[in-house]
């Protein structure tokens, strides 16, 4: 299956790996296919990063008394019901009456459980209208880079984000520079020589502003290790190249 020539596709099926919606068969195929093309596995790391920086940025929220106390109430309910249950299972005797209360009882269960089912019902609403709200504001991304080691295992996921002119780079791999080391990012253009987009920091996450024309018609970014602070662009890499891979323009 050629998924980049299809970008709808694949921009809807990362969204639902990232969401954990893709299983079964469907799940490894595109995880098979990931493997394999660079702009799939782009896609998909893409949509991971995004659900991850939502999820650290969103507050906790504390559960309202209220929801504790209609858990109880279910719970309490059901435990009723279960009493009850057993109770008609035990053969009757003349002594026995039946009981009087299992309708009541049985009532506040569904009335229990329907009030349940409304709070599930308005949570998912909200739920919902917060992610697309999110999803809205999210970073644009028109071109994207997994850069790899020579082993072909990816190690830095870099996206350029043209509204706040930044080129945002994750490390999605276990390298780590020592401390009188650093990371420089270049890009490749065909037929020149290497242009230095900037010095990478050791956080997880980082960004380098950049304009458009930093990166337009540029075919592969790499990753060199420099002394610390980095090299002059002029110069080159003069350490080895670690990582690398092409730059990719998607369709925003």
């Amino acid at each position: 299956m050629n998924l980049p020539a299809n970008p709808q596709l694949l921009d809807l099926l990362a969204a639902s790996h990232a969401l954990g919606t893709l299983r079964g068969g469907a799940r490894r195929r595109f995880e098979a296919i990931a493997r394999e093309q660079a702009p799939v596995r782009a896609a998909a790391l893409v949509w991971q990063g995004r659900l991850a920086s939502m999820a650290e940025l969103q507050k906790p929220v504390v559960p309202d008394a209220a929801v504790w106390t209609r858990i109880r109430n279910l719970i309490d309910a059901e435990q009723e019901q279960q009493a009850i249950a057993r109770q008609r299972a035990v053969p009757a005797t003349p002594e026995a009456a039946p009981p009087k209360a299992g309708w009541l009882r049985s009532l506040a269960l569904w009335r229990g459980a329907a009030a349940a089912g409304a709070l599930a019902t308005v949570m998912a609403v909200l739920v919902g209208v917060n992610l697309s709200e999110q999803l809205r504001n999210a970073p644009a991304v028109q071109y994207v880079a997994v850069l790899s080691d020579d082993q072909a295992a990816p190690s830095m996921l870099v996206t350029f984000d043209p509204k706040n002119r930044q080129l945002v780079l994750q490390r999605v791999g276990a390298y780590r520079e020592g401390e009188d080391k650093s990371l420089q990012l270049w890009a490749l253009p065909p037929g020149g020589a290497p242009r230095s987009l900037g010095v990478l920091g050791r956080d997880a996450a980082l960004k380098l502003t950049a304009r458009e024309a930093d990166v337009r018609s540029v075919p592969a970014l790499a990753i060199s290790l420099e002394p610390k602070g980095g090299v002059p662009s002029e110069r080159g890499p003069t350490g080895p190249v670690l990582f690398k891979g092409p730059l990719i323009e998607k369709t925003l």
